[in-house]
This record gives structure tokens, sequence and C-alpha cells, in this order.
């Protein structure tokens, strides 16, 4: 096993709030795309199917929010504290890069 994965596996909650964030950023460009796609649908019965996706897309985004603030990996009404949170995560990965390189 490389370095730079035993780094990753030592991390162990950072690696959890690293794939919740990207699922977080993924389900919030879903639901702009279905929102945007719903304006361009040609049909009343694909506007309908799409529409059902978009409410599935921000239940999933609330669900991934949900689980991000209880395990206190988002703090969406403190921004400072969201602040600190960010700050950690950047220096995490600052760091894991300066040890790949060296």
């Amino acid at each position: 096993m490389n370095r730079f994965i035993q780094n990753i596996v030592g991390m162990g909650g950072m690696t959890d709030q690293v794939i919740a964030t990207d699922f977080l950023i993924s389900a919030k460009a879903g639901v702009r795309n279905y929102t945007a796609a719903i304006t361009e649908a040609a049909t009343p019965e694909l506007r309908k199917v799409l529409r059902e996706q978009l409410r599935d897309a921000i239940q999933t985004h609330e669900n991934i929010t949900n689980y991000m603030i209880a395990k206190g990996y988002y703090h969406p009404h403190d921004l400072s504290e969201q602040l600190q949170v960010d700050l950690t995560a950047s220096n995490t990965a600052t760091n894991l890069a300066q040890q790949q390189n060296g």
C-alpha cells in the first residue's frame, strides 16, 4: 500500500467528511440541473417525471445536510464554526499533499 493511501486510511472521520461534502455538492448540482431541465422539457409527461426526480434530489440534499450537521461536519447557521471546520479540512488536505510530495 502506498504512503498516500496509508495517510487516507488513517484519517478516519475526515474521509467520511470528504465523502459527505462531495455528495452534498453533487446533490446541489442535481437540484440545479433538474430545475433547468424542467424549464426546457417539451412535454407535460417529461416535466412530471423531472419534477419527481427534483423532489427526490431535494430530499437527498436534505438527508445529506442533516447527516453532516449531526456529525459536526456542516454548520450552516454558524459561519465562524463552519470556517473552523473548513480550515481544518484545508490544512489536512495541504498536509496530505505535502506528505505525498515529500
